[in-house]
């Protein structure tokens, strides 16, 4: 089961990146902390779902799930910032790679492990991830040469420009870790093996915390800056919220049933914005992007072929 949510997990949040991104505007001062109240505004309205139709919740299970909510959200915040900030050749590569340090944490701090087959998938989809972020990297200097546009070094090669994307794969990936050790795992017969909050416990307790994230980013931003809200990109925000609403519903129960697989396969939603830009913006696709895309979907199907030779 966790394959499956795993796959709807990389649809919706490749579905957020793309959105997401439409939605950063470089010349707004506030851009990053309107996309977190438009995310905190979505997944308030969930977890309020959630709870109205009985879901099992304790206002205590947000501090015991602070340590990977405030990861969680620290790294997006992070990214948002990266977007607006940062040249995507720099950054794309290095987030990426969280998947793939949340399965190395996982294997040598929780003990679990991988089969040969989900190995050699893992290493198929993190090969997708990297030849996009090469590809990314050589055409985003050639459109900048085209257009004449000069980029600021601290950019691309100053402390900041490396900080950042390697701060964000550190904390996304201990936010995963977290998840790992947080969220109860249980054996063929029902019992808990490990582990203290359920899924449902947890995505809910996360979901009102980047409410609380959003409330003071709206205090901030609509009353003590007095901005004003602007329709055009905010609807990208709403439906980039709405998509990375969703994924985190599915990310959070496909963690639940396996973490060091689930970690690396779901970092390649990346990809897949690309196949969402196609369809939604008309975006053409080179080969090499299609190769990539390739990677990514054998290493998937294989994780699919180990998890159905595992049951």
């Amino acid at each position: 089961m966790w394959f499956i949510l795993a796959l709807v997990a990389i649809f919706f949040w490749s579905g957020s990146d793309l959105f997401t991104k439409m939605g950063s505007d470089k010349n707004e001062k506030y851009t990053q902390w309107k996309i977190v109240i438009a995310v905190g505004l979505v997944m308030g309205i969930h977890a309020g779902i959630e709870l109205l139709t009985g879901a099992e919740f304790k206002l205590s299970d947000m501090i015991t799930y602070l340590p990977a909510s405030s990861m969680y959200i620290l790294s997006m915040i992070i990214g948002y910032i990266g977007l607006r900030y940062l040249v995507l050749s720099v950054s794309t590569p290095i987030c990426n790679c969280s998947g793939a340090v949340a399965a190395v944490m996982c294997y040598f701090f929780l003990g679990d492990e991988l089969s040969a087959l989900q190995i050699v998938a893992v290493c198929f989809i993190m090969a997708g991830i990297i030849l996009l972020s090469v590809l990314e990297r050589k055409y985003e200097k050639q459109d900048r040469l085209l257009q004449g546009e000069k980029i600021d070094k601290k950019y691309t090669h100053s402390f900041i420009a490396i900080f950042l994307p390697i701060t964000y794969c550190i904390i996304d990936a201990l936010g995963t870790f977290f998840d790992g050790m947080l969220l109860i795992e249980e054996d063929d017969a029902g019992n808990v093996v490990s582990g203290v909050l359920s899924e449902e416990s947890a995505n809910i307790a996360y979901e009102l915390t980047f409410l609380l994230m959003a409330i003071i980013c709206f205090i901030f931003v609509y009353v003590i800056k007095r901005e004003k809200f602007t329709f055009k990109s905010g609807k990208f925000r709403l439906t980039g919220a709405i998509c990375e609403t969703a994924g985190q519903f599915a990310y959070i129960y496909a963690i639940a049933g396996n973490t060091i697989a689930a970690a690396p396969m779901i970092s390649s939603y990346c990809l897949f914005s690309v196949v969402w830009a196609r369809i939604i913006i008309k975006e053409k696709l080179t080969p090499v992007q299609y190769v990539s895309i390739g990677l990514a979907g054998t290493g998937i199907i294989l994780m699919g072929v180990a998890e159905g030779l595992a049951g």
